[in-house]
């Protein structure tokens, strides 16, 4: 039985890897740029390759690949989409990939789900049986999972928390093609143009009037020194966060609720904005789930696939 595992996370610009023992120790991490398309499995395994021999190692020890990707994932490790990685039509993923690593096993799942993994392996949920986590980031991701098992549904949708409505009626168009979703109202993207709409419109003086392009970092600064328009753009992220985390309580019952992603290095004034409104609308005996904040960073994909691989939670 091999001794290794890989952890692959793939974005849109680069492919994050890992080469970790199967207790969990990571051996080394690296990445390579994503070579989009149909080179993109060739190219990732010929980096496991590589560092295999650079270590003396082959692929005979290895025990299994645990792979995050973009998009929806099937069942049986195909992508049913995956745009920003150049997939327009299903890929199957964990069959190419094994092929390409001489039989070795590959798993795989969407890339929001392999980081609360992550979390839940090494992290700060870490011990924890079921949580969901959210990712903020220039887009909203999610993760569940629920008595040491991923929800992904029965084509790989499952946890596009992302994608729960928001706002009914005149929302803004998200990139799924539905308007009104989470995303638009509570990712990094979102709450920029959230910002700049308040700007335009209201008479509420800001220090936010002298930032040239604004970010979402800038948004939570200014909050954070008493900015009145800031403190009003925060207060609708925790709105809008904090709604769908109570229905999500009452559908799944978590231990714990997790944010990761750049957008939760605002810390516990993003919290502090969530927390308000999810224990208003939280089902009676949910209402004290805890919160936190993601402790992996960007390692939390690649330590979610090593777990993938060792069979821990899938």
């Amino acid at each position: 039985m091999g001794k290794y595992v890989f952890g692959v996370d793939i974005g849109g610009m680069t492919i994050k890897l890992g080469l970790f023992t199967t207790d969990g120790e990571l051996v080394e991490k690296f990445a390579i740029p994503t070579n989009s398309g149909e080179q993109l499995l060739p190219s990732a395994a010929k980096a496991m390759i590589d560092k295999l021999t650079e270590k003396g190692l082959t692929t005979t020890d290895l025990l299994g690949v645990g792979v995050g990707v973009p998009g929806p994932v099937n069942e049986d490790g195909v992508v049913l989409i995956g745009v920003n990685i150049g997939w327009p039509e299903p890929v199957a993923v964990s069959d190419n990939l094994s092929a390409l690593l001489d039989g070795t096993a590959v798993y795989v799942t969407n890339d929001a789900n392999i980081a609360a993994v992550g979390e839940m392996w090494l992290g700060a949920a870490k011990g924890v049986n079921s949580a969901i986590m959210f990712t903020l980031g220039t887009g909203v991701g999610g993760g569940v999972i629920v008595n040491g098992e991923v929800i992904n549904g029965c084509n790989g949708s499952g946890g596009e928390i992302g994608h729960l409505v928001a706002i009914t009626e005149g929302g803004v168009q998200c990139g799924c093609g539905k308007t009104g979703c989470l995303e638009t109202v509570t990712s990094a993207t979102g709450i920029v143009r959230m910002t700049k709409e308040l700007l335009a419109t209201s008479d509420t003086s800001s220090s936010l009037h002298q930032v040239q392009a604004i970010e979402a970092k800038d948004v939570f600064d200014a909050a954070k020194a008493g900015d009145e328009l800031a403190l009003v753009v925060v207060d609708r992220v925790g709105f809008y966060l904090g709604l769908a985390a109570a229905n999500l309580a009452a559908t799944t019952n978590p231990e714990i609720f997790i944010f990761g992603g750049g957008v939760s290095y605002a810390g516990e004034i993003l919290l502090t904005a969530i927390r308000k409104y999810y224990v208003q609308f939280a089902f009676p005996s949910v209402k004290e789930t805890p919160f936190v904040l993601a402790s992996l960073g960007n390692d939390a994909g690649i330590i979610g696939g090593a777990s993938l691989a060792t069979g821990g939670l899938r």
